[in-house]
């Protein structure tokens, strides 16, 4: 079901400011990368650190918490969604976070707006399975959207995912291999497995407490 346009949203993006960057695009051919509009990230941020990407952040709970846990990176968070993305950025203004943005636009196109190997760490929480199999080349594990982080991401560059789902975590081991990534700290039941230091998202605490396991993996490039 398709979310409702909240009431002046225009202008609450708009008192957002520079906290919300616009990932625009005159076509919308997403193989068409000729028209490249790299962000000057030390400027967004106003300091030069290693950037840290969330693809899907929702609400931004977790970028928020991952803010203030690393202050000495800076986090950009992806949301294609308006209405979902201005209630991210206002809370992370009423909190004061300085090394949080917000980044409004499609996934397909981050390499015409992030320089290549720019990024230290993905995070992948939660994504849309997209569970209909002619869905599948929607789904950020897709071999399509990893040979895309591959451009962005540092050598050695890290991504981290976590999902409820089963057969999504399934396709994106498969996914993952196939892209020629390596993985490690493979869990099938995170809140179980003993790890330590996990943020917990919304979707994650609602669908731990309906007691469904929590799948995460780490993909790395290089050795």
């Amino acid at each position: 079901m398709r979310m409702r346009r909240k009431k002046n949203l225009d202008e609450r993006l708009d008192k957002c400011g520079d906290m919300i960057f616009r990932m625009d695009r005159d076509v919308k051919d997403f193989s068409d990368k000729s028209n490249k509009q790299i962000i000057d990230i030390e400027k967004m941020f106003g300091r030069s650190a290693p950037l840290i990407l969330e693809i899907g952040c929702g609400k931004g709970q977790f970028a928020r918490e991952l803010a203030k846990r690393e202050t000495d990176k800076n986090i950009l968070a992806v949301e294609k969604s308006s209405n979902v993305i201005v209630d991210a950025a206002e809370k992370t203004l009423e909190e004061g976070i300085q090394n949080l943005r917000f980044a409004r636009g499609n996934a397909e196109y981050l390499d015409c707006f992030l320089a290549e190997k720019s990024v230290e760490c993905i995070y992948l929480n939660f994504s849309c399975p997209f569970p209909k199999n002619t869905y599948a080349a929607h789904r950020l594990t897709h071999v399509r959207f990893l040979e895309l982080y591959k451009k962005i991401l540092r050598n050695g560059g890290t991504i981290y995912q976590k999902t409820d789902n089963m057969h999504f975590f399934e396709f994106s081991l498969e996914q993952f291999s196939e892209a020629g990534y390596k993985l490690k700290n493979v869990s099938l039941d995170l809140h179980n497995s003993g790890f330590e230091g996990n943020i917990v998202t919304e979707y994650e605490k609602m669908f731990s407490d309906m007691g469904k396991p929590i799948y995460r993996l780490e993909a790395y490039l290089g050795d």
